[in-house]
């Protein structure tokens, strides 16, 4: 698309009515509570899914790549927000042993060929919480922020061109568009720096739709502990840190700079509009659920037409929620009414260096749902602030933050040991409740189990590499660079068949 079009598609989206959007949001979303209420929305068990969004390399510098869009879609990946990113979907599948297995073997029937063919054009997909090394001949900082002004319009020369990532830097929103994080200031006239992340996101779909309140608050309070497990994302971009010694920087570093990126790049950069990207609140009803998406503030009205899928009843409702940025969030959808449902949508994971770390990240989540939920564990009284405060310092500090959680007695803790004995018990039983063989479900717990026995993650080990070499009077840009590209390495080897504990 040529940048006369694509600024023309900004001034069309520029020109709709907010309010008569917002109008047929609301209007929507009552019936859509509706449906709900009449049981469209229940399935007859639970469903998981997964998204997994990679970044792509040249295959012998190791640097960014960007992704020919002809070559995307001829290894059927979807275009996400940087011209360097691919994300591919599972298909929803039963929470047994069988659907598990396919959602694992989905991906690795996806990723296999999609490899071998990006080789042949000297690239490597690469899955990760974040980039460090940038294009060949540029810098981070011009990657990120280059941008044109196109007829009036600002458009990001290296973010995909899809209209609604290119609105957000021309709408009367004030969105944050920069990076504040520890000895790295970042500015820019785009969202293009939140290409920086990539994720994985776990779907659990509720049986039972108006119990989604119940699955959301249990969510909420194991948020921070997973998220401990999973940090991936300790270091920027070389260039992007200010004027500091090495050493401080490194011992200063955040494990998940994610949820940073996440949120300076989208939220307010001052206190005149809400935050959209934050820690969700707990709901009493399913009801509460749907009027939180509508009353959050809309930055990209469009004017979209109903198509023929079920939920396009829901068209602008769905596109509202498009920009609904919540760590975890409750979802309703399905191209059909037999495939209608509502689930939480698990953001806050970082990329896993291997398919297996990945689902089983799936699996305990959705273990976890499944057996707190039946039990009424008691971390259900957990406060939401103390959940909310597990989550931050989990993002900072991974497995050596300070978490608190209710054990199952009732009697709050601290004790990491403890906290996760419960969480993988938990996550052990649900599976088993859902079919699995002890051995099998053992399997989908064992990498993350073997993480907090260690007291490693992906973070604290590239967090160690770089560390180990500054020691060694390695400048910095070197030591990240010579980080990244061992774990590159070491996740050619393993990307399909191993996980992360094999790196060890």
């Amino acid at each position: 698309m040529s940048g006369s079009e694509l600024a023309a598609r900004v001034r069309e989206a520029q020109a709709v009515d907010r309010e008569a959007f917002d109008r047929r949001a609301a209007e929507e979303a009552e019936r859509l509570k509706a449906e709900v209420t009449d049981g469209t929305f229940d399935n007859t068990e639970a469903i998981v899914g997964l998204e997994l969004e990679l970044y792509a390399v040249g295959a012998r510098s190791g640097s960014l790549k960007r992704v020919p869009r002809g070559l995307l879609d001829l290894i059927g990946f979807e275009k996400e927000l940087g011209l360097h990113n691919a994300e591919m979907q599972t298909s929803p599948q039963p929470l047994n042993e069988h659907g598990l297995v396919a959602q694992e073997q989905e991906l690795k029937a996806n990723l296999a060929p999609a490899l071998k063919r990006t080789a042949r054009d000297e690239i490597r997909l690469v899955s990760d919480g974040m980039w460090t090394v940038p294009p060949t001949g540029e810098t981070a900082t011009d990657y990120l922020c280059d941008s044109v002004e196109q007829d009036g319009v600002r458009i990001a020369t290296n973010m995909s061109d899809a209209a609604r990532y290119h609105t957000m830097a021309n709408t009367d929103y004030p969105t944050g568009m920069r990076v504040e994080a520890p000895h790295v200031s970042l500015s820019a006239d785009t969202v293009m720096p939140e290409s920086l992340i990539t994720s994985i996101q776990p779907h659990y779909q509720i049986p039972h739709a108006p119990d989604l309140p119940e699955y959301f608050r249990y969510a909420l309070r194991v948020a921070g502990p997973l998220l401990a497990l999973g940090v991936n994302a300790p270091f920027f971009p070389p260039d992007l840190y200010d004027d500091a010694d090495d050493e401080a920087i490194v011992d200063d570093a955040w494990l998940e700079n994610r949820i940073i990126v996440f949120e300076d790049v989208l939220n307010p950069a001052a206190d005149d509009a809400p935050d959209k990207v934050r820690f969700p609140p707990d709901f009493d009803s399913v009801e509460e659920a749907i009027d939180d998406v509508v009353a959050d503030e809309t930055i990209v009205p469009m004017d979209v037409e109903a198509g023929q899928r079920f939920d396009d009843a829901f068209v602008h409702f769905r596109h509202k929620h498009g920009s609904y940025w919540r760590w975890i969030r409750p979802v309703f959808d399905g191209p059909t009414e037999p495939q209608a449902n509502a689930r939480i949508e698990f953001r806050p994971l970082p990329g896993q260096p291997t398919v297996r770390d990945a689902v089983s990240f799936q699996a305990v989540f959705a273990g976890l749902l499944t057996t707190l939920t039946s039990i009424e564990h008691p971390v259900r009284a957990m406060d939401w602030e103390t959940a909310r405060e597990n989550f931050y310092a989990a993002s900072r500090e991974g497995l050596a933050a300070d978490l608190t959680w209710i054990t199952s007695d009732g009697e709050e803790t601290t004790d990491l040991d403890h906290i996760y004995g419960e969480l993988f018990e938990a996550a052990r039983q649900g599976l088993e409740t859902q079919g699995l063989s002890t051995d099998a479900a053992r399997r989908y717990v064992r990498p993350l189990r073997e993480r907090a026995d260690r007291r490693i993650t992906p973070a604290r080990w590239k967090h160690d590499h770089v560390a180990a070499a500054v020691d060694q009077n390695v400048p910095l840009a070197e030591a990240i660079w010579g980080m990244q590209s061992a774990y590159v390495d070491h996740q050619e080897e393993t990307l399909l068949e191993g996980t992360f504990v094999d790196w060890l």
